[in-house]
């Protein structure tokens, strides 16, 4: 490096997992990494939300499932609310690549989206091109990305709407059934097409999707 080029300051890292063994393991392989720095640490997304106005990383590497409180994406999302330069940037580090999972938290403000299984070298350039703004993603959460662009919207019937407004009051399957006047089989088989075309595999995921959306009536 030329004597005179100041040198460049080094990525400001905050850890969000809510596993004390995850973020020892991240903090220890982040230590080894040129140009990255980890100056805090959170459990919880409350925790997160406190250090970061604290310490006001350029970075968080956020997790998705943080146990009891707001989980990740909500976290993400008050992160991002207001746009500029002051908030740091959020890279998704997690175990999860539903399509679900990576809408909810791209749509949240997410710059990037890393599995766990990452190559450190690639992990590293990750999070240098996340802090800069550049969109991060490992190469099956591109792909996936990819095809969502190529169909953009799930199409639901109106008899799959009528179901997931239901669902989304919490009613069981035997209590749509007889709100729709229809049998318990035939609402089974339908909200196997909507968790289908909404690629979750859970009620609380489709309800999600569903309301960010904007699916239900």
């Amino acid at each position: 490096m030329n004597p005179s080029t100041p040198p460049t300051a080094p990525v400001r890292v905050l850890l969000c997992d809510d596993h004390a063994v995850v973020r020892a393991g991240l903090q220890a392989l982040l230590d080894s990494a040129d140009g990255i720095e980890v100056v805090g640490e959170a459990g919880t997304g409350e925790e997160a939300l406190a250090l970061c106005a604290r310490l006001r990383p350029d970075l968080v590497l956020m997790d998705l499932q943080l146990g009891a409180g707001i989980d990740g994406v909500e976290t993400t999302r008050r992160l991002t609310a207001t746009p500029g330069e002051d908030g740091p940037r959020v890279l998704v580090l997690t175990t999860y690549d539903t399509d679900a999972d990576i809408t909810r938290a791209m749509r949240a403000g997410a710059t990037g989206y890393l599995l766990k299984a990452e190559r450190p070298e690639e992990f590293f350039a990750a999070i240098h091109a996340a802090a800069q703004g550049r969109m991060a993603l490992s190469p099956p959460v591109a792909t996936r990305v990819m095809a969502q662009m190529r169909h953009p919207g799930p199409t639901l019937t109106d008899r799959e709407r009528d179901i997931l407004a239901h669902l989304s009051q919490g009613l069981a399957n035997r209590e749509i059934a007889r709100a729709l006047f229809i049998s318990e089989a035939t609402v089974k088989t339908h909200l196997g097409r909507i968790y289908a075309k909404l690629g979750v595999d859970t009620r609380a995921a489709a309800v999600a999707i569903a309301k960010e959306q904007r699916l239900l009536p």
